[in-house]
């Protein structure tokens, strides 16, 4: 999006060919999150049950939006002036307030957590449509329709807030159905009508690095986690496996992700004419499935450390295998939207983990560990050998 040069504008300055970097106040932001992923693992894990997953599957898609929401708005406006560093604190302290209810929103804090998301939610776009200049009508319009679908969704929440059992969560869904609904539907509004795919333009490069920085906090969280159970263990031969195995699997991860496809999609991006539109499919939408493997598999890294021994039951298997199966299609379905073609090796670690599910019950959570991230290792060198025979070919 073109940048205003008139004094007081709080908008990024965009300068051709030359990316925005992420910067320091950001990443202070970005702190929060590890905090809220670390919740979310934690909540799923003490309440894996299907209704428990279907609340912690909403509380996640929540703290996702807030966050990639405020990564869109800090594309646009400059986190380098004062006013939108004030913005961003006071949003790390409706973060906290939102991470720390995780755990009872279901329960008794319900509503603390509907009050900070939505004040969130509506507070940083309130701000966003303050900081824009009225000759600036295509973005204020944007803005405006914006407010408008989520002062719709904060009434949802905080109605939900003040239910209890299965109405707020039947509430709770609307609202977020809502939210997700929301881009896809362009903002709809009377009046205002569509909003165009034009004026959502971004600076690519900043968006990708956004992203793939949360990418890093989702996995930190996971070594951080195993670290530290790990050290309360005794180191048995058993648990050692295992903590290596949970390492060298959020290593595997990385790599997937690293090696070539965040680097090829911020260079994509960077180049599309239609930055928006790319943003919105890959990194607003595709990158979820990628944060939910990781947090999933954080789970399972956790439940194998602490019981590695025995027959594995349902919530081993369905985190072990389940963590990098939905990682593995949340970043094929990525590359995808940036690179036009399928990754092969993604797909057949896909078919591998499926076919493992087979014989998950047979085997002990320590050996399922290691089989996943057997999978995991064969699909990171697959990968890192066909690029290399691209880069050589051309």
């Amino acid at each position: 999006m073109a940048a205003d040069n008139s004094r007081g504008a709080m908008f990024r300055v965009i300068v051709p060919n030359q990316h925005s970097r992420v910067t320091n106040v950001e990443l202070f932001f970005d702190l929060v999150f590890v905090f809220a992923v670390t919740q979310v693992s934690h909540t799923l894990l003490h309440h894996f049950t299907p209704l428990g997953a279907v609340h912690v599957t909403v509380l996640f898609l929540a703290v996702w939006w807030v966050w990639v929401y405020t990564a869109w708005v800090t594309n646009w406006l400059n986190p380098e002036l004062t006013p939108v560093r004030v913005m961003l604190f006071l949003m790390m302290l409706g973060g906290l307030v939102l991470s720390t209810t995780i755990p009872t929103a279901f329960e008794g804090r319900g509503l603390w957590f509907a009050i900070a998301y939505a004040a969130m939610q509506i507070g940083r776009t309130a701000f966003w449509l303050f900081a824009t200049p009225r000759h600036r009508t295509a973005v204020r319009h944007n803005a405006i329709r914006i407010l408008t679908w989520l002062s719709i969704s904060a009434v949802l929440w905080i109605a939900g807030g003040l239910s209890e059992g299965e109405t707020r969560l039947w509430l709770w869904i609307a609202a977020v159905t809502w939210e997700y609904v929301s881009p896809a539907a362009r903002f709809w509004v009377p009046k205002l009508g569509f909003s165009s795919v034009e004026a959502w333009a971004v600076e690519g490069g900043h968006m990708a690095e956004r992203c793939a920085l949360f990418v890093i906090i989702a996995l930190g969280e996971a070594v951080v986690v195993n670290g530290a159970t790990f050290a309360e263990l005794e180191w048995t031969a058993d648990n050692i496996l295992a903590f290596v195995s949970a390492l060298t699997g959020a290593i595997a991860m990385w790599w997937i992700y690293f090696h070539k496809g965040a680097e090829a999609g911020a260079e994509r991006i960077s180049k599309s004419a239609e930055s928006g539109r790319l943003a919105r499919l890959a990194y607003t939408y595709l990158h979820m499935p990628i944060i939910a493997g990781i947090i999933l598999t954080a789970v399972s890294d956790e439940l194998v450390l602490k019981h590695p021994t025995g027959h594995s039951d349902m919530r081993t298997i369905v985190s072990t295998i389940g963590g990098p199966l939905v990682f593995l299609v949340g970043t094929i379905l990525f590359k995808h939207a940036i690179r036009g073609f399928l990754q092969l090796s993604h797909g057949i670690g896909i078919i591998l983990l499926l076919v493992l599910w087979w014989f998950a019950s047979e085997l002990s959570p320590l050996w399922l560990s290691v089989a996943t991230t057997a999978i995991m290792i064969v699909v990171a060198v697959w990968e890192s050998v066909s690029l290399g025979a691209e880069v050589v070919e051309e």
